[in-house]
Parts: C-alpha cells; structure tokens; sequence
C-alpha cells in the first residue's frame, strides 16, 4: 500500500561527494523507509541543472520504493558546497526540484561530522583528495573554512600530498633538491624507472591526470620506510589538521571543554600510525580535552541525522536510524 504525498513526517537524507552519492528516506520514528546510492556530484565539472538532474535518478528511486512523491525535510550534506553562498544556491535549486516541504544544504564535511557525536557538538577534520575542518554547538553555532584550495589558504589532502610528493622527487632527480626515496617510488609505482619518465608521462597525458593520486599512499609507504622527505610531510599534515582543528575549537569556545574531534577521509582513515599519532600527539598538547576518533560510518548518517535534528524528533529516533548504519 504505497504512499503518494507526505502522507507521513519523513526526511530525505542526501550525502553526495564527488565519485558517489547515498541517499536514504527516513521517518520521524528513524525508521529508514529506503535508499539509493548514485553517481558523483559535480557542479563545477558540469553545472549545476546537470548536477541536479544526476541526483534526482537515486532521489527518484528511494522516494519510489519508500512510497512517497515528497518528504517533510530535505536534508542535503554536498561536495563543492564551499560557501555559505554556494550552499544557498543549491538549497533554491534543490527546492525547485519539489522533493520536500523545506531544504537545508550544508557541506558535506558537516555529514562526517554528525555522523560521529551523539549530539550535534564537536569538530571534524576530513582529509580525502582534500582538506576541511567543520565544527558545530546544539545551539547552532559552526565554524567552517572555505576549503577551495591553495586562495584559502589550504594545505593537504591526498591531491596534494601528491603533488608535494613530485615536487621533492623531481628536484631529487636532478640535483636541485635533498635526495629522498620518492626519486624512485612514485615511478615504480606506474612501472616507470625514474621521475623523468613520470614528468613525461604525466605532462604528455600518457597517464590520466586523475592518476597523480594514486601517489599520496606511495608518500606514507615511503615515509613508514624511513625516508626523512617523506616523513617531513606526513608530520605537516599532521601539524595542519591539528592547527585546523584547534582554531575551530577556539571559534566555538570548546577548547576548555571535553569535546569530540573527528578524523575522517580517505587518508585519516587509512590507519598510517605515523600521520594519526602525530595528530593526537599535537592535539594532546594545544587541546588537552579534545577526545580524537576516527570516523568510520557512512556519511550519509550524519545527512539522516540533521535532517532528525531539523524535526526536533525524540532521541530514540535518532539511535534507530544510527543502528541501521552501525549494525555489524
């Protein structure tokens, strides 16, 4: 017996990153009624209409198998939803789409972030292809960074770890720089035999530009070998997501303060012992009641649980659906 309209207080639940999308319909009790998983999400690749478009067919999907043609609340956790400017665009866009009664757009870094707290308090450092902090109180408050790259003053993530990595390489290579052992394993990596034939390789497209970040597992291997180069970036990045998470902190007034901070990404969640000791190690001295853990639930939780929050549901609801996502 299917459900047309917003027969029932239900929440659409978007996490979409830039290689895949998870979708999720969830009642007012957590109940989850559906989910669908899509393709990536990229406006700035191919504009914002098509963006959309991409999205509606796993959105097109849940709400079909969960019976309804709308929902109460929309909540969309997107990748490239940078600025609190770029996020409102995207709330009037996703409106016009009808899927809800209201819409909230935050960055998808907010998703990994509730996805980790029992409540809506504490700071998230993700760390994947690239780097953003997020920090946010019960009350509503948050602190946030652009995280568009190198004009806002970025440094990190995979991307460019790799690109820190063929840099020092290079310079190895030919005598301008210190000798480090990323000379010869960022080439092995692809097959090569030295970093001439990678800049070459790279320059010429023989090897698809995407693949330069492959590199950033080779810069830790190399590290956890001993290679002082590539140890020296593993502790900057280590020093970054600590600066970031600390001045997060301090925004939210939850330095003095028993407060999670949550490591998540593909690179703070990959377990080099190095990168993550140096994190708690850091934290441990400039933010003594920060409680570091890694964040390894699905994202699209933290979606779910925003949207729940936004409802102003009962605590049960929320660890109904958590469960749904925990469960082993």
């Amino acid at each position: 017996m299917g459900l047309t309209s917003t027969d029932t207080t239900s929440v659409l639940a978007i996490d979409a990153g830039n290689s895949k999308t998870d979708v999720a319909v969830v009642s007012a009790a957590g109940e989850v009624l559906a989910t669908a998983r899509g393709g990536g999400f990229r406006p700035p690749a191919v504009g914002v209409p098509a963006a959309l478009d991409a999205l509606a067919e796993p959105v097109g999907r849940a709400l079909a198998d969960a019976g309804l043609g709308s929902v109460t609340h929309v909540s969309a956790c997107l990748a490239n939803a940078d600025l609190p400017v770029e996020e409102e665009r995207l709330a009037t866009a996703l409106r016009a789409r009808g899927w809800g009664a209201s819409v909230e757009v935050r960055n998808d870094t907010f998703a990994i972030l509730r996805a980790g707290v029992a409540e809506p308090r504490g700071v998230a450092v993700v760390c994947g292809a690239g780097i953003n902090c997020v920090g946010m109180r019960p009350d509503g408050r948050t602190a946030r960074f652009p995280a568009i790259g190198r004009i806002s003053g970025d440094w990190g993530g995979g991307w460019g770890l790799a690109e820190e990595a063929l840099w020092f390489a290079a310079r190895a290579e030919d005598g301008r720089g210190e000798a480090t052992a990323l000379a010869r394993t960022l080439p092995a990596h692809f097959g090569l035999p030295s970093m001439y034939a990678l800049i070459e390789a790279l320059h010429l497209e023989h090897l698809a530009p995407e693949r330069r970040g492959e590199l950033a597992p080779v810069l830790f291997t190399t590290a956890a070998g001993g290679d002082p180069v590539a140890r020296a970036l593993v502790d900057r990045l280590a020093q970054e997501v600590t600066v970031l998470a600390t001045v997060a902190l301090t925004r939210l007034d939850l330095l003095d303060e028993e407060t999670p901070v949550l490591l998540g990404g593909s690179v703070l969640t990959a377990g080099h012992a190095r990168l993550n000791d140096g994190v708690r190690a850091l934290l441990a001295a400039r933010a003594p009641k920060a409680a570091v853990h890694v964040v390894d639930a699905r994202p699209v939780l933290g979606a779910v649980l925003l949207g729940l929050d936004r409802l102003e549901v009962a605590a049960g609801a929320r660890e109904r659906a958590r469960r749904y996502w925990e469960a082993p």
